[in-house]
């Protein structure tokens, strides 16, 4: 039996046609994934761009304005604000990736599910879906983690569990497109086995659009769990989480505006490269 359309064009396009697609890159993608980039390298490797500790401060240097020793400032601790962005990236990141783990994983068996049974248990579960997409995205999220307790995991699992419907109502509409191709009827028709069906042919066919989805959603995970930081209900101090930060700044924006403005541009820059990298791999996909 032959390969499936879109295996084939998602997979094997290693051709001139795939380089012609790099050589021609916008500067903005170029750019989106620079700042992913060297975020990664941040929480990956800090101790390559910073020497200052990220919760040890010195007294004598607090509020001090961006210079040359310190490229952000310090905060009203003494501590320098660079190291605690560099050095909170690794929390952010760590709790985007968690989080649209969840929804995808979690979403993707919903969505596979529901496509391919179908009938009630299709009614049943879109039903849920649907209650669940009518519920303000951070207010399901404030619940469950109020009823988890606080810290950046239990953050990013609620952020998770509230795109778990995004992820399965999207992975339902290909699941259903896909059962109904040829090339899965054939392979029924040829003997294969039900399971062996979903798993080798529509599930690997369905999730095309599921990535694209998960990189738009890495970038609302980030500003979800920010802002949880900064509403009070991720991580505690003093660990250098962004939307802690922004927050320990916000009684010093007449004085020491860089408190706010540093962190927030980091968490903006991370979210709008997120987002456009997810754009170009939407229009990538067949």
């Amino acid at each position: 039996m032959t390969t499936p359309p879109a295996v084939t064009n998602a997979f094997s396009g290693r051709g001139p046609g795939h380089l012609d697609r790099l050589r021609g890159a916008s500067p903005g993608l170029v750019l989106a994934w620079l700042v992913i980039a060297l975020v990664v390298l941040w929480a990956a490797a800090p101790a390559l761009f910073t020497e200052y500790s990220a919760t040890v401060g010195v007294p004598a240097e607090k509020l001090r304005p961006p210079s040359p020793d310190h490229l952000l400032g310090t905060d009203a601790l003494g501590r320098d604000l660079f190291a605690r962005i560099v050095h909170g990236s690794v929390h952010s990141l760590s709790g985007a990736l968690v989080a649209v783990a969840i929804g995808l994983v979690a979403g993707t068996m919903l969505g596979l599910v529901a496509g391919s049974i179908g009938g009630l248990v299709d009614d049943t579960l879109m039903r849920v879906v649907g209650v669940l997409l009518a519920v303000p995205a951070l207010l399901l999220s404030l619940s469950i983690i109020i009823l988890t307790g606080f810290g950046t995991i239990n953050a990013a699992v609620a952020v998770g569990a509230a795109s778990v419907a995004g992820f399965a109502r999207l992975v339902r509409a290909d699941v259903i497109r896909v059962r109904r191709s040829e090339y899965v009827e054939a392979a029924f028709g040829s003997g294969g086995t039900y399971a062996a069906v979903l798993w080798r042919h529509v599930l690997p066919n369905s999730l095309t659009s599921a990535f694209a989805f998960a990189a738009l959603q890495f970038g609302s995970a980030i500003l979800s769990i920010s802002t949880l930081g900064f509403l009070g209900y991720g991580a505690p101090p003093p660990t250098p989480e962004w939307g802690l930060l922004i927050a320990e700044g916000r009684n010093y924006i007449s004085s020491a505006w860089w408190l706010t403005a540093a962190p927030g541009l980091v968490v903006v820059a991370v979210v709008l490269s997120a987002n456009r990298i997810s754009r170009a791999v939407g229009r990538s996909t067949p």
